[in-house]
């Protein structure tokens, strides 16, 4: 994956494993291709199609969602020392925002950038959420993350949010539940949503 990957990393691979895939999903439904992909090398069409149909389910039940919900503006938190966030321009976005939450700031570029708490776009965040992975987010960063917000903010679980593949179909209908869950549980609460 491009993103988990440096450049020289896969070229130094390339000189002594005969096959290197590259992949590089920007929005679920890149999941079709990587399954089909898949599928073909290792002779497993039958589960590469069994895939496509449940990322398909999943992809329905998010615009179902979506659609009930409406949009919801975002802060989407990855790094703390120094705070990090993520652009739009990246696979946890597309994900966000497949259920309606639309990650702030609106830029593709950089596409983590650092966090500045009185940036004027944060006026349109309605909501925090803080990622479990890469950094750990607890607990205990709750009330932190609330003070320098002063939004709702609560924990989601960052492998849901950015594992692609079959994670993906596990992934979006765990987004589209917590954003049921959120919108029935009102505008106040905070995520503290993983398993």
């Amino acid at each position: 994956n491009i993103d988990e990957n440096r450049r020289e990393t896969v070229e130094a691979l390339a000189g002594f494993v005969p096959n290197v895939i590259v992949t590089h999903p920007c929005v679920p439904q890149d999941n079709f291709a990587l399954y089909s992909l898949f599928g073909g090398i290792f002779g497993r069409q039958a589960e590469a199609a069994a895939l496509s149909a449940g990322l398909q389910d999943a992809l329905d039940e998010a615009a179902a969602v979506k659609a009930e919900y409406g949009e919801e503006a975002v802060l989407y938190l990855i790094w703390r020392e120094p705070w990090m966030t993520v652009s739009r321009a990246t696979y946890i976005s597309a994900m966000l925002g497949a259920v309606g939450w639309q990650s702030l700031p609106a830029e593709d570029e950089p596409r983590y950038p650092e966090l500045d708490w009185s940036a004027p776009w944060m006026s349109g965040v309605a909501r925090v959420f803080l990622s479990s992975e890469p950094y750990r987010f607890t607990a205990r960063h709750l009330a932190e993350v609330g003070a320098l917000a002063q939004r709702p903010s609560g924990l989601i679980d960052g492998e849901m949010a950015s594992w692609y593949g079959s994670r993906a179909i596990e992934g979006l209908r765990y987004l589209a539940g917590l954003r049921r869950s959120l919108a029935r549980s009102g505008p106040g609460e905070g995520a503290d949503a993983r398993p």
